[in-house]
């Protein structure tokens, strides 16, 4: 029953206790894998990466000096496996920042970020673990709405509260 719809989508991440915010407008791909379980790619814009230098000569940190200061990276990947039990989201594509996470209402799931190799060992991941307190997922017979909203925690310390909102126009 696989069958794919190419849609306009805004995705946000919003903190309601910390200053993060982002929104994501483009197009994505629409695949539906059953009745109610849907894969949606798309593709987010490239972060900006500002490299100022070596930490052994700060000298090297003056933007006349730095020719990689606020350069482009590659495009960024995003896939979003949904239904109305459990979201899980990937980023990766870029060789800097990856992640997955895993939300599933009332339990703890686990978001996973993969650094660039020259900040962690190879393979190495960080492992945070956070807590869906709602989650709707409202159209029929494809999905309009889903919003998530959840608690990031490392260890005991709570990160933030987040609301991940996505609206996939028809």
């Amino acid at each position: 029953m696989l069958t794919h719809h190419r849609k306009p989508v805004c995705l946000s991440l919003i903190s309601t206790d910390l200053p993060v915010w982002s929104v994501v407008e483009t197009a994505g791909t629409l695949y539906q894998k059953d009745t109610d379980r849907f894969h949606l790619l798309l593709t987010a814009p490239p972060l900006i990466s500002c490299e100022l230098g070596s930490p052994l000569n700060p000298e090297e940190t003056l933007p006349h000096k730095s020719s990689k200061a606020y350069a482009p990276s590659s495009p960024r990947v995003l896939w979003l496996e949904i239904s109305p039990y459990r979201v899980i989201m990937t980023m990766q594509g870029n060789a800097q920042i990856s992640y997955r996470h895993f939300w599933e209402q009332g339990v703890y799931g686990i978001s996973r970020y993969w650094l660039p190799t020259e900040s962690l060992q190879p393979n190495d991941t960080i492992r945070l673990r956070n807590f869906t307190n709602t989650m709707t997922l409202s159209g029929h017979p494809l999905p309009q709405h889903l919003r998530v909203e959840y608690e990031l925690w490392a260890e005991k310390v709570q990160l933030g509260c987040y609301i991940l909102n996505l609206e996939i126009k028809h």
